[in-house]
This record gives structure tokens, sequence and C-alpha cells, in this order.
């Protein structure tokens, strides 16, 4: 299989950096825990929030301009509209964007990962099957079990 689109891999330093996150669901919640862990200035644009988090939350609809002075974002609703809104302002900024539900208006993916210590391995099929990635994370878990770094 040839994925649609070709993903450079890449591992960023995002401590201190801005990063918007738009919605306030599961998804939205997975990817500014993520970014947390990172380093990361998280900023959280959603009238409503699944889990408490420790993040700068503009509790409101999502407006243009939220993105400016972001490094990275990510749409994370269940609006098609409002993920392809965040998804045109960044690249009008010159924004990198996730946007959960159109692989063709992302400018980044995030793929699967293991984490031990330093040692971190990604796992990625472009976008293009997100549950094999799942799986073969589960299984690089399991053949790391013992790893520490």
């Amino acid at each position: 299989m040839v994925p649609s689109m070709v993903f450079y891999p890449i591992f960023l330093d995002l401590r201190d950096k801005p990063v918007v996150v738009v919605g306030g669901g599961k998804v939205a919640v997975r990817k500014a825990k993520g970014l947390l862990e990172a380093g990361a200035k998280v900023t959280l644009i959603s009238p409503d929030l699944v889990e408490d988090l420790p993040v700068f939350w503009k509790k409101r609809r999502y407006r243009k301009g939220d993105l400016r002075g972001a490094v990275l974002a990510f749409a994370a609703t269940d609006q098609r509209g409002v993920n392809g809104r965040v998804a045109e302002e960044g690249k009008s900024l010159g924004v990198f964007v996730n946007i959960a539900d159109a692989l063709e208006e992302c400018d980044f993916i995030v793929p699967a990962r293991v984490c031990r210590g330093s040692l971190q391995v990604a796992v990625s099929t472009g976008g293009e099957s997100p549950g094999l990635a799942r799986d073969l994370r589960k299984q690089l878990e399991s053949l790391l079990s013992d790893v520490r770094s």
C-alpha cells in the first residue's frame, strides 16, 4: 500500500512553545496531555472540557485569530466546519496543523509511540491505518517492557 501523503518523521522540542488545541473531548484531551508531557504551553479552546487539565482554557468557541503566535495547532472537535476553519487559519499564518478528521488538511500527523525513559519509538502508517499503528505500538510496548533508559 502506497500512502497518499508522505510525511517526514521528526521529534520536536516543544518546551515552552505555544500550542493551540481546539476541542474539549477525549481526542483533544489526549493531544493536550501529550503536549504537556513535552513541556508545551498549551492553550485549549472549547466551551466544554471532559477532563481538567493544567492548560490555559479559553472556555468558548474557536474564533479566527486564535492561532496567532502558535507554533502548532490541533483541531479535534466533532464539527467538520470548525476543524476546516482551523486548518485554513493555520495555513494562512504558517502554523503547522493537525486536523483530527481530515488527513488531507494536516501538515503533520502524530504517530503511535512507546516511551521508556529517554527511548521513544514512533510508528506511523501515514494516517492510512491508525488501527495498525496502535496494534504495532502495543506489540512494541510488550517487546520493550523490560527496557529502561
